[in-house]
């Protein structure tokens, strides 16, 4: 996909926007669950110290005692991660089996509260979340303030976090994905209209049609309503650009008939010095407005998308024209040509170009001739080859490969004529060396608008 396409970055900023969207949500909501399962944890503390709290009493011994225990077993199992203490000021105290030998130490930097939360030290290094809450026990000595403590091991809080925030992955990275593919069918919805338009000027191009028709949103409606006022503004002016340049060859015409005319009359009276220079540039002049009414019709057709013609039967005409000439009965005519070629042009122009070419190759050949036309890539390529002489090796400015040169010697106007024509479409004329051993011509033509040779 081409970067400076629209869906490229359309769709490339969508993706950037979703995968860092869900990225700060997965940040922000692994805070809040962190938090809540810590109030969570926290709350559930505050029960067992309840729980501490109204079972516990003083022995005779001064001792602080739980008749009946909290029933989680987790209490029961040495270092199991949750722990309760009922401790006396002097040091004297009750503790869950699952302290072991371990004495949990509140910090005392801290003003005394009915209940707190607080970070304190655990066995085997591990690191409590606790509930601290300062209660007053009666006894026979009267009341007996006691300290109680309920704490789990963190370790638990951060395999629920992360167990939890696994699952958060798990769910934002199906959410991204439905995300994607809603965004995918949103932006492909967005531009169906630009593709309706872009097959739109494919048809203008190839002169299916000469306007945008259909529907479009109205955000594109005032662009389609511009070029189809282009588009006729070009017609209108290419017509009269083309009306144009037939009235000036008629123009033309008519006072070159009267040179000719006089020029017959100066040879009939015996002034052939004066007669074959004006006749020579009366001819000169005639060929050249034939050059460009032909590169003319050439641009018109291509500027306004002319429908294109298929070769095959214009090639197959022109060469039985030429079978039938008595000159060229002893010519072998070879044909290699593609079914699906199409010519993106009138067929006119096609027939001028092929007689052109296919004369100046009947012109100089020996005995064969050998007419190729493929169209591949967007290209249409005219290949004419003959087994005459050829392009003589000391001729740099037509040597193998190298693009026609009108302006040296000895070219004709037939050739010239055609390489007006075919960059008249874009294209362009080469000519080499033939495999036969005369001359090639080879004539590429774009058949895609915009495409180069």
């Amino acid at each position: 996909m081409r970067t400076r396409s629209l869906l490229f970055r359309l769709s490339a900023a969508a993706a950037i926007l979703i995968v860092l969207a869900l990225t700060l949500a997965a940040f922000g909501l692994r805070s809040i669950f962190n938090r809540e399962i810590e109030r969570r944890a926290a709350g559930e503390l505050v029960q067992v110290v309840k729980v501490v709290a109204a079972q516990v009493r003083i022995d005779a011994a001064g001792l602080p005692v739980l008749d009946v225990a909290p029933p989680d077993p987790r209490f029961e199992e040495p270092y199991g991660g949750l722990y309760w203490q009922a401790g006396r000021t002097d040091g004297r105290r009750a503790r869950s089996r699952s302290l072991w030998d371990f004495a949990l130490v509140v910090p005392g930097d801290r003003p005394e509260a009915e209940r707190r939360v607080a970070d304190l030290d655990g066995p085997n290094g591990s690191k409590l979340l606790s509930v601290v809450q300062d209660v007053a026990v009666p006894s026979a000595e009267g009341d007996v303030p006691l300290q109680i403590v309920a704490a789990l091991d963190r370790a638990d809080l951060a395999a629920s976090q992360q167990s939890l925030f696994r699952l958060l992955i798990v769910s934002l990275a199906a959410l991204g994905l439905i995300l994607a593919v809603a965004m995918s069918v949103f932006i492909r919805l967005a531009l169906r209209p630009f593709d309706a338009l872009g097959r739109g000027l494919q048809t203008i191009h190839s002169g299916a049609s000469r306007s945008l028709s259909g529907r479009f949103p109205d955000e594109v409606q005032p662009v389609v309503d511009d070029l189809n006022r282009l588009i006729a503004f070009q017609d209108a002016a290419v017509e009269r650009a083309r009306t144009q340049a037939g009235d000036l060859a008629h123009a033309l015409k008519t006072p070159l008939a009267v040179l000719g005319a006089l020029a017959r009359q100066a040879a009939e009276g015996g002034r052939k010095d004066l007669a074959e220079p004006i006749d020579e540039q009366v001819t000169q002049m005639r060929r050249q407005i034939d050059r460009v009414l032909a590169r003319a019709r050439a641009g018109i057709a291509a500027a306004l998308g002319r429908k294109s013609v298929m070769v095959a039967p214009v090639a197959e005409k022109v060469v039985r024209a030429f079978e039938r000439l008595p000159h060229t009965k002893t010519l072998r005519w070879d044909r290699d040509i593609s079914p699906t070629a199409t010519f993106p042009g009138e067929e006119g122009d096609l027939t001028e170009m092929l007689g052109n070419l296919l004369d100046n190759a009947r012109k100089w050949a020996r005995s064969r001739i050998r007419l190729t036309i493929t169209t591949a890539a967007g290209m249409l390529t005219l290949r004419i080859e003959d087994d005459g002489p050829g392009l003589p090796a000391d001729a740099p400015q037509i040597a193998r490969g190298r693009r026609w040169d009108e302006t040296q010697p000895g070219t004709g106007f037939g050739l010239a004529i055609t390489r007006d024509l075919a960059e008249g479409y874009r294209g362009g004329v080469e000519l080499g060396r033939s495999e036969l051993g005369g001359l090639s011509v080879t004539v590429a033509i774009p058949t895609v608008r915009g495409s180069k040779p």
